[in-house]
This record gives C-alpha cells, structure tokens and sequence, in this order.
C-alpha cells in the first residue's frame, strides 16, 4: 500500500470509529446501587434520583451509602447549590467535618448568601472546636437572617465556651424567643447563667426544659446533648449543674 492510499484508509478508519462510538446507547444511572467510577455527564434528573436515594440512607444513618449517592449526585448536577449543602450536612452527620466543610464552602462559592450553607458550616466549625470560625460564620448567616434560631443558639453555645457568658446568655435568650418550645435552647441558656455563676437563674431556664421534656432530669440522656452541638465538656458540666439543683 502506497503512502497516500495508507493515509486515505486510516482517515476512513478513525470515522468509522467515531461513528460506532457514538452509535452505542448511553447508561442510565441507577441510584438504587453505587456505580464504581466517577460520573461526568450532566445530568439533572438522575442526579434528582441519586439525591432521593442518599436522603433514605441518610435517614437510616447508613452514611457511607448516602455519602456515596449524594457525590454522584452532585457530580451530575454540579451547580445546583442545594445538593452540596444536603452533601456537607452528611459529611458533618457521619463525623467527616473536611469533607464537610469542602463541600458547604463550595455551596457557598456558588451562593455567598445562602443560609443554610452558613448554619450547617457553623455547626461543623462548633463541633469540630474551630469557634471563632464558628462565630464568625453564624453572625454571618445573622446578618442575613435575623430570626435565625439555629445561628442565635449555636452563638449561644459557642460564646458560652469563650467563656463570653454575657454574649452566650443574649444569643441564647434570642433563641428561646424564637423557638420556646425546643428544650435545647433552654438547657444551652441555663449552662451559660451556671457558667457564669448565676445557680438561680440556671435553676430557672433547666426547669422551663424539663417542663418540656421530663427526661432532662435524666444525667445518662444528656449524653444526648451530643447531637445539639453540646461539646463534651459542657454536657459534664450540665450534669454536674443539675446534681445541685
């Protein structure tokens, strides 16, 4: 074969390739089992599918599942803000605060102003001990929205282990002006008053708890405090609190 004709018959080839290639039907994603490679297409209603299949993981806290699906999720819908943000609070759920916060700040290039990014992000720096990351990010979500009772709380608690015992005590009577009926915000306002030395107006908010939820007289379920952002030392604290009551 002469050079031109070898030419001319790769050129011929190299389309007959391409068009078999693109001839073969795509794969539909199926979000009821985790695919092994990474996903690049973009997709919006699979990544729909995979973010309904990671919230019922999540739901039964099998973390790794979720986490699995909501990434193929995001990785098929990239600029929707909200997957991210579901992303980060299930990276934060399943004690990966890194992969959290990654995730929440990218939620946040994509909308500076988005509230919920801002709560979930406070509530990891709170529980990862990173509080004036903490602070800074929920006055942040604050200032855009000022009956924020989720921002007015953890400001409570995180204030409360600055030892800022009047910032703590103003943050957390927002709080429970916003949402009286949660017996976090009570509990969180009752340590800040004993931190602060004040056992009588402890005595008084941890009552307005217990009215609430009568298993706070309880010391093993404020272990339960965990989950409301109480850092270890100031769930010792609420037990040593409430033996003097």
């Amino acid at each position: 074969m002469n050079k031109q004709r070898k030419v001319i018959f790769l050129i011929i080839l190299s389309v007959f390739y391409v068009s078999c290639s693109q001839s073969q039907p795509q794969a539909t994603p199926n979000p009821s089992s985790a695919p092994s490679h990474s996903v690049v297409a973009s997709d919006p209603q699979a990544a729909a599918n995979y973010r309904q299949k990671g919230l019922q993981y999540r739901a039964e806290k099998r973390y790794s599942e979720a986490i699995k699906a909501l990434e193929q999720s995001t990785q098929l819908n990239p600029n929707y803000t909200a997957g991210w943000v579901i992303l980060g609070w299930t990276y934060h759920l399943a004690e990966k605060p890194l992969n959290a916060i990654t995730a929440l700040q990218t939620a946040l290039t994509q909308d500076s102003q988005n509230v919920e990014a801002l709560n979930a992000l406070g509530i990891v720096y709170l529980v990862k001990g990173d509080l004036a990351k903490a602070v800074e990010t929920h006055s942040n979500a604050l200032s855009l929205k000022k009956d924020n009772e989720i921002a007015h709380y953890n400001l409570n608690l995180a204030y409360d282990r600055l030892k800022q015992y009047d910032k703590a005590i103003k943050q957390g009577q927002k709080a429970i002006a916003l949402e009286p009926q949660n017996p976090h915000p009570w509990v969180a306002l009752a340590l800040a008053y004993w931190d602060k030395g004040d056992k009588t107006k402890a005595k008084e908010n941890y009552q307005k708890a217990i009215a609430l939820d009568n298993r706070y007289r309880q010391k093993n379920y404020l272990n339960y405090l965990k989950e409301a952002g109480f850092s270890p030392d100031q769930i010792e604290r609420t037990k040593q609190m409430i033996s003097q009551f």
